[in-house]
């Protein structure tokens, strides 16, 4: 029960959200500021997703296969290799690394 309790919550937070987002001026979403920090943030908070979900283990830093696949990724990532490729090699390295180190 608690579970749809959660859900609920969590439906009527992202429609509030979206409600305020509705409300908020024209005029305050042109300035230069709220402008480049929509297109920055996103950014930023997908970096710190992905870090937290490669090195974090709970409360413990861990480095293992997936930092082996996230180096993998930004190498292709840096040659400009396209979005499924820098996916296909983050997750074959990633099963390597896995497979030798057990």
């Amino acid at each position: 029960m608690n579970i749809w309790i959660a859900i609920g919550a969590t439906a009527v937070g992202c429609y509030a959200v979206k409600l305020i987002g509705l409300l908020i001026p024209a005029g305050v979403l042109e300035r230069p500021l709220v402008q480049r920090l929509a297109a920055l943030l996103p950014v930023a908070l997908l970096a710190a997703l992905t870090a937290q979900q490669t090195f974090a283990d709970g409360r413990v830093l861990v480095i293992d296969a997936k930092a082996a696949g996230l180096a993998a990724a930004a190498v292709a990532l840096i040659l400009r290799a396209p979005f499924l490729v820098v996916v296909a090699v983050a997750v074959v390295v990633t099963a390597g690394v896995r497979a030798m180190t057990g």
